[in-house]
C-alpha cells in the first residue's frame, strides 16, 4: 500500500511531459561544470551523476521524483538549467560559489513537499540543489543528526530501529523532507504533548553564502535561531540537523469517529474548539471538515481523528466526561505501538500488518494537483458561524477542512523563541483541495474555489495580519519580485508568516546574506539599501 498523507483526498500520479521551456544553454553548463570540477577537485567526467543538464538522460527523472504537486510537473512549467544532485557536503558547498560566480538563481530542495513548487520552479534562469541523497540519519541515545535529504518516513524508522521508547513530534506523512519540514518550524500528532520539531534541534550544520560549512557555534545563535522556523533557504543551505528524541509509552491509542451535517456535526465541531485545544496534553485530535455526497444529496462530514499517548480506557473515559457530543465507543479505538500509529496515520488502517519497513518507500515521481492555504484560529467560532462554513463548503465545491489543535506544550513556549510566532492559538486551519483533471481551465476553476472559500473564512480567524502558517506556502498573500521594493514585498507576506519575528530574521538575513543570493518568490529580505 503507497503512503499517502492524511489529509490527501485523492491521490494522482502525472504522466505530464517535463519538457524544457527554453533550449539548454551548453555555455553555461561548461562553465559551471568547469567550476565545479575545480571546486570538488573532481574530473568533470566523474560528475555525470551530480551535475545533470537539461540534455542528462538522469535529468528528467531527477527533477521529477520529488515534485509533489502535479500544478508544477506541465510541459510549460519553468525548468532549471542545471539540477545538481548533491551526494556530499563539498558538492553543496560548489553548488553554492558555482551558481554564485554564474550570477544564477539556486533553489534548494529536500523533500519536494513544496505546496507551491518554489523550490523547483522561477521565472528567471535558475539552478536546482537537490539534497534528496543527503539522508543520512545517526540515532545515538535520546538524539539524532538528520541530514536534510531524510524523509520523515525514515526518521521514524531510524528511530524505531534504535529504540521502542522514543519518537519524534514532526508531521505525519512519511514522504515529507526533514530539511524543509524542521526548518519551517515541523508539527505533527505529538504537537500538544510536546511542541514543535524545532523546539527539540540543539544543533545544525548549514552551508552559508561564502561556501562554508558551519555549525551552531559557528553560525552563532541568531542564524541558528533563524533556523528553526523561518525557513533555511533564504539563509542558507541546510544540511543536517541535530535533534532531540522524546519519550512515547508502550501503548497509544489512536481513533476515528465521523458525522454528517444531519448526525449533529456542527455540534461536535462547535465542542471540539473548547476541548481540543484544552485537554490532556497527551490528546491530539484532528478535525477535517469535507464535502462529500450522501444518498445523493450533498453534505459535510465531519471527522475526529487522533492519536492518545496511552490506553484508551484513559481516553474512553476523558472523553466521555468532556466530550460527550463526540460520542466515541470502545470499538472506535485502537491501541499500537507508536510506530504502529505512525503507520495508521499514514492512512494505513491496517497497521498492525503492516511492516515498518513500508516507512523507508520515498514513492517517488508521483504527485496529485492541489492548493493549500491556511488560516489561525484565536477565539471559538459560534454554531451559526459554523453551519455558515459549511453551507459554503457545499455550495463551492470540493474544498476541504484540517483543524490542528494547539494549547498543551505549544502555549508554554515564548513566541520568540523560534520564529514561529502562532503558538498561542487556538488551531490551525488548513485549506486543501486536490483535483485529478490536467489542465489549466481545471485549475483555474479550483483555484477560484480555494480563493472563494478563503474569502468566506475571514472573519472568523486572525486579522491584522491574517497569519499563515510557513509549510503551507501560498503564493496568493503574496510574493516579492527583488526589485527596489523587496522589502515591502516581503512584509507583506513575511508579517503573516513570522508576526513580530519577522523584523529580526530581517536584520540575520542582512548580516548573513548581505547581497541576497538565497532568495525565492517569498524568501525573507534584506534591509532595504542592503541587497
Amino acid at each position: 500500500m503507497k503512503l499517502v498523507c492524511l489529509i490527501s483526498f485523492f491521490f494522482f500520479i502525472s504522466t505530464t511531459s517535463l519538457a524544457a521551456v527554453s533550449p539548454p544553454n551548453p555555455t553555461l553548463y561548461q562553465n559551471f561544470l568547469q567550476c565545479f570540477s575545480n571546486q570538488t577537485k573532481s574530473p568533470p567526467n566523474s560528475l555525470s551523476d551530480v551535475v545533470l543538464p537539461q540534455t542528462a538522460p538522469a535529468f528528467t527523472p531527477t527533477l521529477r521524483a520529488y515534485i509533489r504537486n502535479a500544478r508544477f510537473n506541465t510541459s510549460t512549467t519553468s525548468k532549471p538549467a542545471i539540477v545538481i544532485a548533491a551526494r556530499s557536503e563539498p558538492h553543496v558547498q560548489a553548488a553554492v560559489l558555482c551558481t554564485k560566480s554564474l550570477n544564477v538563481q539556486l533553489k534548494t530542495r529536500s523533500g519536494g513537499h513544496d505546496y507551491e513548487g518554489v523550490s523547483y520552479t522561477s521565472n528567471v534562469p535558475f539552478f536546482v540543489l537537490d539534497m534528496s541523497n543527503l539522508r543520512n540519519i545517526t540515532v545515538l541515545g535520546e538524539s539524532a543528526w538528520v541530514g536534510a535529504g531524510a524523509t520523515l518516513g525514515e526518521v521514524y524508522y531510524r528511530i524505531w530501529e534504535k529504540t521502542k521508547l522514543h519518537g519524534f513530534p514532526a508531521g505525519v506523512c512519511p514522504t515529507v523532507g526533514a530539511g524543509g519540514h524542521i526548518s519551517g518550524g515541523g508539527y505533527g500528532n505529538m504537537i500538544r504533548k510536546y511542541g514543535l520539531s524545532v523546539d527539540y534541534v540543539t544543533d545544525a550544520k548549514i552551508v552559508d553564502v561564502n561556501g562554508r560549512v558551519l555549525d551552531r557555534k559557528a553560525m552563532g545563535e541568531d542564524l541558528f535561531w533563524a533556523i528553526r522556523g523561518g525557513g533555511g533557504a533564504s539563509f542558507g543551505v541546510i544540511l543536517a540537523y541535530k535533534i532531540t528524541l522524546v519519550p512515547v509509552p508502550p501503548t497509544v491509542t489512536v481513533f476515528r469517529v465521523e458525522k454528517n451535517l444531519d448526525e449533529n456535526a456542527v455540534d461536535m465541531v462547535h465542542k471540539w474548539q473548547f476541548v481540543a485545544p484544552k485537554t490532556d496534553p497527551s490528546l491530539f485530535m484532528r478535525l477535517l471538515l469535507q464535502p462529500v455526497t450522501r444518498n445523493k444529496a450533498q453534505t459535510v462530514r465531519a471527522s475526529v481523528v487522533a492519536l492518545f499517548l496511552g490506553k484508551s480506557s484513559d481516553v474512553l473515559s476523558l472523553l466521555t466526561r468532556d466530550f460527550p457530543e463526540l460520542d466515541l465507543k470502545q470499538e472506535n479505538c485502537t491501541e499500537l505501538t507508536w510506530i504502529q500509529s505512525v503507520l495508521w496515520w499514514a492512512n494505513n488502517d491496517n497497521a498492525t500488518q503492516v511492516k515498518p519497513e513500508i516507512l523507508l518507500d520515498r514513492n517517488p515521481d508521483s504527485a496529485s494537483y492541489g492548493k493549500r492555504k491556511s488560516d489561525y484560529v484565536e477565539k471559538e467560532i459560534t454554531k451559526e458561524g459554523l453551519d455558515y462554513l459549511m453551507r459554503k463548503m457545499i455550495e463551492v465545491g470540493k474544498t476541504g477542512l484540517v483543524f490542528n489543535p494547539y494549547g498543551g506544550k505549544m502555549s508554554e513556549v515564548a513566541t520568540t523563541a523560534t520564529p514561529f510566532p502562532h503558538r498561542t492559538k487556538l488551531y490551525k486551519v488548513q485549506h486543501s483541495i486536490n483535483w485529478k483533471d490536467p489542465g489549466t481551465a481545471a485549475e483555474s476553476s479550483f483555484l477560484q474555489q480555494t480563493r472563494s472559500f478563503y474569502s468566506y473564512m475571514a472573519p472568523y480567524v486572525t486579522q491584522n495580519p491574517r497569519h499563515t502558517y510557513l509549510n503551507y506556502r501560498d503564493l496568493d498573500i503574496g510574493v516579492n519580485t527583488h526589485g527596489p521594493n523587496s522589502y515591502r514585498e516581503a512584509e507583506v507576506y513575511g508579517r503573516k508568516y513570522f508576526g513580530e519575528n519577522f523584523d529580526r530574521l530581517v536584520k540575520v538575513k542582512t548580516a548573513v546574506d548581505p547581497q541576497n543570493f538565497f532568495r525565492d518568490e517569498q524568501s525573507v529580505p534584506t534591509l532595504p539599501g542592503k541587497a
